[in-house]
């Protein structure tokens, strides 16, 4: 029936529908109509094997080589974190369902490879990562939670129950991030804490009624794949640095129960390059940094103005004596080096300013702290900014500032950033968590800085 369908309707009016043919441009919603046809033929008694054969093959061709997936058709970068693991989501419900067609040992070995490297995006405090549109809403975690729930039954199967055990503790931490949110009152959508009529940190298309009843259908595919049986593992909290492709361009850490992601290549509109998260477990996940700052956020931040891109990002100053931060898109960053060693992870990333200079950045985590320096040959000051939790939306952060150290403490912890010389840049920044206050450690040639996050 959907050949006359395509015989009456014009091609351009089914792109946002269905794929026409194995190489169409269209993304995403070809998914979405293959799998939904793939139930309906059960259950009207057809046969539409030929039209789910076509919207498989023709999603095959935007996946990068680590098997994530690229939803983004305007660009070859910028690429969308959580339209990465719908997709994948998608597949996994497809083949769950019993698809075993044509493409199914290619889809199977996708979701295998994708799924180990998901276990890397996952912070310590079970949140996916940041990155693109639809981001810090409450459906990212079930999302996640059921492609754990389906990779720990792979594994399973396979007779390895270390891993299944492993995915199953990283589904437990995801829904205890989704518990969390959902224990509040009044409820949201969003992580934050703005009433949902501002509509604080969403897209215009990102309302409540629809992104509840997104989180509740994705919970019960992610119940729907659950097998209490398989034993609940460890969470892996192992040192661990991994980088995903250009088309991402996101470097996640991993040591001493914290845990970081850096953007190096951001979408200007959701996202800043630099450090954008550094998650501690057990503590509130904003208390510090999850997401960085968009100057111009394709999202709402009513009452608010970003002055420029912002997160924990390398600084240097220009002719006039005025910052230029290495949010700037003009900045690229490439990384130096990386590595594991017993408890601590290392990285550091070489970044050339629009202005020509030239500064490494580089980070080391380990159990006591997180500590950052910013260096250069070239500049005769050198400076690293810091985002500080100020407002969700309900509550104010304490935050103290003297010698040295700035305290910020909300929520039964305390997160203290410490550098010789840190300053107040005087001016406030939004991102979908909340509002964050701008602060700004410098030093001549060289400046550390040293972040703890702690109960109170």
């Amino acid at each position: 029936r959907w050949k006359d369908c395509m015989a009456t309707i014009e091609p351009e009016k089914c792109y946002d529908v269905y794929a026409t043919e194995p190489s169409s441009p269209v993304r995403n919603w070809a998914l979405f109509s293959g799998v939904s046809e793939y139930f309906r033929q059960g259950l009207v008694g057809v046969d539409s094997s030929e039209f789910i054969e076509l919207q498989v093959a023709s999603q095959l061709q935007w996946l990068d080589e680590n098997g994530m997936y690229m939803d983004n058709p305007d660009s070859d970068v910028n690429q969308p974190v959580q339209y990465d693991v719908v997709p994948r989501g998608l597949f996994s419900i497809l083949l769950f369902a019993g698809y075993r067609g044509r493409y199914y040992e290619e889809v199977d070995a996708v979701l295998k490879k994708a799924g180990l490297l998901t276990l890397n995006m996952q912070s310590v405090s079970g949140e996916f990562a940041f990155g693109g549109r639809s981001n810090q809403f409450l459906h990212n975690e079930a999302w996640l939670l059921m492609i754990f729930e389906y990779e720990a039954r792979r594994y399973q199967d396979l007779g390895d129950t270390l891993l299944a055990g492993r995915f199953r503790a990283a589904a437990d931490r995801a829904m205890a991030n989704l518990e969390y949110w959902l224990a509040k009152n009044p409820i949201s959508h969003i992580k934050n804490r703005f009433p949902i009529d501002t509509k604080f940190g969403c897209e215009f298309y990102a309302y409540f009624d629809k992104y509840m009843i997104t989180v509740a259908s994705f919970l019960y595919e992610a119940d729907r794949f659950c097998d209490d049986s398989i034993e609940v593992g460890e969470f892996d909290e192992s040192p661990m640095v991994w980088s995903t492709s250009r088309h991402f361009h996101k470097t996640f850490m991993r040591a001493g129960g914290y845990s970081l992601e850096f953007d190096t290549n951001a979408d200007p509109y959701y996202d800043a390059s630099g450090l954008g998260r550094i998650h501690k477990k057990g503590a509130p996940s904003a208390i510090c940094l999850s997401m960085p700052f968009a100057k111009e956020p394709h999202y709402e931040i009513p009452g608010y103005e970003n002055k420029s891109s912002f997160s924990i990002a390398p600084a240097v100053k220009d002719e006039r004596g005025g910052w230029i931060f290495g949010t700037d898109s003009d900045t690229e960053y490439r990384i130096l080096k990386s590595k594991t060693d017993g408890e601590k992870a290392e990285i550091s990333f070489e970044c050339t300013f629009g202005s020509g200079d030239v500064v490494e950045f580089s980070c080391t985590l380990q159990e006591s702290a997180v500590l950052l320096s910013a260096s250069s040959d070239s500049c005769k000051e050198v400076a690293v900014t810091l985002p500080i939790f100020a407002f969700d939306g309900e509550s104010h952060a304490e935050i103290s500032a003297i010698d040295g150290k700035v305290l910020v403490k909300n929520d039964g912890f305390a997160c203290e950033y410490k550098s010789e010389n840190i300053s107040d840049l005087k001016t406030e920044y939004a991102n979908r968590n909340g509002i964050y206050k701008g602060y700004i450690a410098s030093g001549n040639g060289k400046v550390c800085v040293q972040i703890r996050i702690y109960p109170l």
